[in-house]
């Protein structure tokens, strides 16, 4: 006789073949090795900013505005040109990305943490227990995720972990809906049954079980949440509540410059694409990773 384990054991027990093969397949997209270029050259670009321009992002430099105090554009000494205050602005564009990626990684690593706890906990329990958690989930939806970071960002006083938190508050509701979905759908599977017959406790079902069949949507949902994040950090730096100056944000810099926008048009163009290709980098990576994770999208093109 079959045992109704089998089917938990092969679906989680996956080859190292197999996982290997996720990389190659991710790699031999075209679109999808594109954007983890562009993610690995904003990386290594993020942690090599002190010795690839040789200027300080807060210097302001004596030659580095016209005679008549304009920014200068792109030259042989200022690659990309110098804002409005004299500062390189390759130099803060490249401690920008380390601004997006840090805050990136810890806002939406925390949102996937959020999420995943909130959902988990309500599509295994249910009752009045899941019933409150995807209520309150729901509240959380009806408000715009822009207009609530806002209303967040102007109680604390801004700075680059108090943005983190505030983006990881409005971006966690998605994960916790999809985590739910998928949760009451497994807790509902024979293996999971048989666990509970054979009197395995709650934390042994959840984080033996039940977590590995959600780490391919964690996974995905993750590296598309970077662009989402990306781009919330940009928007309320540029609004003047999120990351402050002098540190510098791709969203700040933008804000401080705007007003040069048609006498230096590089000073909003070059942090404006950093921005644009990082979200849609992470996007092409997510969106492949979903293909191939996705049991219903293997063997398509």
């Amino acid at each position: 006789m079959t045992s109704p384990i089998a089917p938990e054991i092969s679906a989680v027990a996956v080859p190292a073949k197999a996982r290997a093969g996720v990389w190659r397949r991710l790699v031999r997209r075209p679109l999808a090795l594109t954007g983890l270029v562009i993610i690995a050259i904003t990386v290594a670009g993020a942690l090599l900013a002190p010795y690839l321009t040789g200027y300080d992002p807060n210097e302001q430099m004596f030659d580095g505005l016209t005679l008549e105090g304009a920014p200068l554009p792109p030259s042989a000494t200022f690659w990309l040109g110098t804002d409005l205050l004299g500062r390189d602005l390759l130099t803060r564009i490249l401690h920008g990305a380390r601004t997006s990626l840090i805050i990136g990684i810890v806002a939406n690593g925390a949102a996937l943490l959020i999420g995943t706890l909130v959902g988990i906990t309500a599509g295994y329990f249910r009752g009045y227990v899941g019933a409150a958690l995807m209520r309150f989930t729901d509240l959380m939806m009806a408000f715009p995720a822009l207009l609530l970071a806002i209303c967040l960002a102007a109680v604390f006083q801004p700075s680059l972990w108090i943005v983190a938190m505030v983006i990881a508050l409005v971006n966690w509701v998605q994960t916790a809906r999809i985590v739910f979905t998928e949760t009451s759908s497994l807790a509902e599977r024979e293996f999971i049954d048989a666990e509970r017959t054979i009197g395995a406790g709650t934390a042994r079902i959840l984080f033996r079980h039940i977590l590995p069949h959600l780490l391919p949507t964690i996974i995905v949902w993750g590296t598309l949440g970077i662009s989402t994040t990306v781009l919330l950090e940009a928007t309320l730096s540029y609004l003047g509540i999120g990351v402050q100056p002098p540190t510098a944000s791709w969203g700040n810099i933008i804000f401080e410059n705007q007003t040069y926008f048609q006498a230096a048009p590089w000073l909003v163009f070059f942090p404006g694409a950093a921005i644009l290709a990082l979200a849609l980098a992470f996007n092409l990576v997510g969106d492949a990773l979903r293909d191939i994770l996705d049991p219903t999208q293997r063997g398509r093109a």
